[in-house]
């Protein structure tokens, strides 16, 4: 199965650009912000291609509300993780982006999961979903993965500790079924993994696929990089798949996924460009740069087009040895602070093309 996969780069660029030209008007129309932003910029016209697009830094939806619906078509209000004190992004969800979210995710983790829904073990708390209008990045996460599964399981009690006693019984009752596990990279370390490992527990995850993404920051200062990770959490806990993915709060649609050969993939909905830290002139495959993000399911939200905090490679495309076609990529990290701040000095007050 190769879609949302099966188109090459040049079949993709033709049909996404258009539909991004179209957002860029559309949110011209609906947000005054973004309208006033574009225009003190200079790029109020259409792209040619995916990187004359206009982009946003991804730092403005810390420092602005930005929308274009009116306040009583909200549904759903999605907040980016930060840390106490930290500004966190707002991104305002109408039904129409909502719904277009969750069919995408589904779409996007078909060729990996299958159209049937399998028995699944959230590595996480309940309590991350307390609050149904908003939602954390964490919440967002659980909630759009939970529709691939059933039978749910939370194996974190609220205070961050293992429910060992629960996860070895749910483990026991489906023990000859394909099991899906889905957590953030960090937290499966540190409140799963490294407890199994410290209390010394049997616990195998069996036949099961693991969905993680998010918080490598905090590993790579433990020195653990996704090949450490991946045959840690095999040899420690039996989990034989896994898949990382990419995605942001500030951006609803841009999941990319590993594939068999561990490397991250655009879809046919979304796109990444690599520029240049400093000029941010685009960059050729296999540079490392800053990572711009495009998709066009952002409706409610000027978000199609996104300047990232992050670093990234394009490896190659349409030539993955899976078959996937379009971009495959990896993503090295967050950009350094020093730099970061440099960046945001060159968008005070505009935008970019």
């Amino acid at each position: 199965m190769m879609v949302p996969y099966h188109l090459t780069q040049g079949q993709k660029e033709q049909q996404l650009l258009a539909k991004l030209n179209e957002l860029t008007t559309g949110h011209i129309e609906s947000c005054a912000e973004y309208k006033a932003m574009l225009e003190k910029s200079g790029v109020i016209q259409e792209a040619i291609s995916l990187e004359g697009v206009p982009f946003l830094p991804v730092q403005l939806f810390k420092l602005m509300d930005l929308k274009s619906i009116p306040q009583e078509n909200v549904v759903k209000v999605l907040t980016s993780s930060g840390t106490t004190g930290q500004q966190v992004s707002k991104i305002y969800l109408d039904k129409e982006t909502s719904v277009a979210q969750t069919k995408t995710l589904v779409e996007v983790m078909k060729p990996i999961l299958g159209g049937k829904r399998l028995p699944m073990i959230i590595l996480d708390t309940k309590s991350v979903l307390k609050d149904r209008k908003s939602f954390s990045a964490r919440g967002a996460g659980i909630l759009g993965f939970s529709n691939f599964g059933r039978k749910h399981f939370y194996a974190l009690n609220d205070d961050m500790t293992l429910d060992i006693k629960g996860l070895q019984a749910y483990l026991k009752e489906y023990e000859d079924q394909r099991i899906l596990l889905f957590g953030f990279t960090f937290m499966i370390w540190r409140y799963v993994y490294k407890e199994v490992k410290d209390k010394k527990l049997n616990i195998n995850f069996g036949d099961s696929v693991l969905i993680h993404g998010g918080g490598w920051k905090k590993l790579k200062d433990e020195a653990v990089d996704a090949l450490t990770f991946n045959r840690i959490l095999r040899e420690q806990l039996g989990i034989q798949e896994v898949h990382n993915y990419y995605g942001m709060v500030e951006q609803v649609g841009s999941i990319f996924v590993e594939c068999s050969e561990g490397q991250l993939h655009a879809p046919s909905y979304a796109d990444i460009i690599i520029r240049d830290p400093i000029t941010f002139e685009v960059l050729p495959v296999g540079e490392q740069g800053l990572i711009q993000v495009v998709s066009e399911l952002p409706k409610s939200y000027p978000g199609h087009s996104l300047l990232t905090e992050d670093l990234g490679t394009i490896h190659g495309i349409d030539d993955c040895p899976c078959g996937w076609k379009g971009k495959y990529f990896s993503v090295a990290g967050r950009i350094p602070k020093a730099e970061l701040r440099g960046c945001s000095d060159t968008f005070q007050g505009g935008v970019r093309s």
